[in-house]
């Protein structure tokens, strides 16, 4: 054994087996005492987890739990009658074009209407029933408050367009969009 001199100790890189660092003496297991404390704190806290988590059951269908603030959501309703709204936009007098084209994920199918007069707005291609294989669309625009004047053709036109997908389009041989007094086709 080496003699350091007075007071002075061996410095060991890590603790001996069978100790844990940062410890005040002894392996913390030495003596019943600590070990029946220890092991008794576990047993307690096992306990009362289980006794916690019994009434987890009861929980369940009380007001504590948030779940059940709002209801169930399992409330059945039945509809009695539907009641088919139609669009209350006019027509437009005629349809002067219709185009598609091309885009990823399907296509852009553009229509340029003719009312009547000046003024009308906010159009749109309306789908409606057709046949297998054909695609239908009406062609409606809201007309002005107030009476206006008739003027050039280019500054009566209302021009809408219309993404169709292609799932929409699967199937689709032809597609056609309805004015008051003609109809216009694409077909592929």
């Amino acid at each position: 054994m080496e003699d350091l001199g007075a007071g002075a100790r061996k410095v060991y890189p890590c603790p001996p087996m069978g100790t844990r660092a940062f410890q005040r003496g002894g392996n913390g297991l030495s003596g019943t005492g600590e070990l029946g404390r220890w092991a008794l704190r576990k047993f307690g806290c096992l306990i009362l987890a289980l006794v916690v988590l019994s009434g987890c059951a009861r929980v369940a269908e009380s007001r504590l739990n948030p779940f059940n603030w709002f209801g169930r959501g399992d409330a059945e309703v039945t509809v009695t009658r539907v009641e088919v709204i139609e669009d209350p936009r006019p027509l437009v007098a005629e349809v002067s074009g219709v185009s598609i084209d091309r885009v990823p994920g399907g296509a852009i199918l553009r229509a340029v209407g003719l009312p009547p007069t000046q003024g009308y707005f906010a159009g749109a291609l309306v789908a409606e029933a057709a046949g297998p294989g054909i695609l239908s669309y009406t062609f409606r625009a809201v007309p002005p408050d107030e009476a206006s004047r008739v003027s050039t053709v280019p500054s009566r036109e209302v021009v809408v367009a219309l993404f169709l997908s292609d799932q929409t389009l699967a199937g689709v041989r032809q597609i056609q969009v309805v004015g008051a007094t003609n109809a216009r086709a694409v077909r592929r």
